[in-house]
């Protein structure tokens, strides 16, 4: 069925989970348009003109329509209380614990993805949002040792594969969504929030991001950012070499 419907790669562990809901929604609407399309030949032949001549407006005299609408409506609420709602549970109320996941900040902008990671000490440096300036774009501050390695990125963001990641997503402007198909991952990125969003990435490689809500003329624009999943030993790696001696934020955005 998923070979049928043509669903794109996946490379996250909870996207397996939505993509069985997908299958499963797809198999209603597919026993939902064969029933329909054999009571409406059904329909055409019992009341033809030349077996019903005279129209007759007494109606239904069975429950059968009552009856299969509550069989198509109990069968909605399982999809929905069994696999739609434990699902959304699971993304969004049990997101990694502290130290267990990759945490990287992304602020969306128009238009791309700018990425703030906590350098080779796994830690970031304090953040005031009274220290917001043109050339202190991420409020961070300059005088905290555990910042003097983070490091940010411009449409590049990088993953490690078989490890929980816990992106911190906001925006710069406007309202934006970050999305990634393989991952199965959507969110807004909203101004003057901070959304966690998170995810265990399964097989490596390199994936467009795309952004889900129209954010200007030059939307098209955000899906130049990619997500890379690589092994913890070229994560490890890529982070050792982008890690900054000076903890000095860009000026401003790309």
């Amino acid at each position: 069925m998923k070979d049928l419907l043509g669903l794109p790669v996946l490379a996250s562990k909870h996207g397996k989970d939505v993509d069985q809901l997908i299958i499963y929604v797809h198999l209603l609407m597919l026993v939902l348009f064969v029933g329909w399309i054999i009571y409406f030949a059904y329909a055409l032949f019992r009341f033809r003109a030349s077996k019903s001549p005279k129209a007759d407006y007494a109606g239904a005299k069975t429950h059968l329509s009552t009856w299969a609408e509550v069989g198509v409506a109990v069968v909605e609420g399982v999809l929905l209380i069994g696999f739609a709602v434990p699902l959304w549970a699971k993304v969004v109320d049990q997101p990694p614990k502290e130290g267990e996941g990759t945490p990287i900040r992304v602020i969306a902008q128009q238009f791309a993805w700018n990425a703030r990671y906590p350098g080779k000490d796994g830690v970031f440096g304090k953040q005031d949002i009274k220290l917001l300036a043109p050339d202190n774009i991420w409020a961070v501050d300059l005088k905290d040792a555990q910042g003097k390695d983070d490091f940010t990125t411009y449409n590049d963001i990088h993953v490690p594969v078989n490890k929980p990641v816990l992106i911190y997503l906001s925006s710069k402007d406007v309202i934006h969504s970050f999305k990634v198909i393989a991952l199965r991952v959507t969110q807004d990125a909203i101004p003057g929030m901070m959304i966690p969003v998170w995810f265990t990435a399964t097989i490596p490689g390199r994936y467009q991001i795309n952004c889900a809500q129209l954010c200007g003329n030059g939307h098209y624009n955000m899906s130049a950012g990619f997500l890379t999943i690589e092994s913890v030993a070229a994560f490890d790696a890529w982070v050792a070499e982008k890690s900054k001696p000076s903890g000095a934020a860009p000026a401003s955005f790309e």
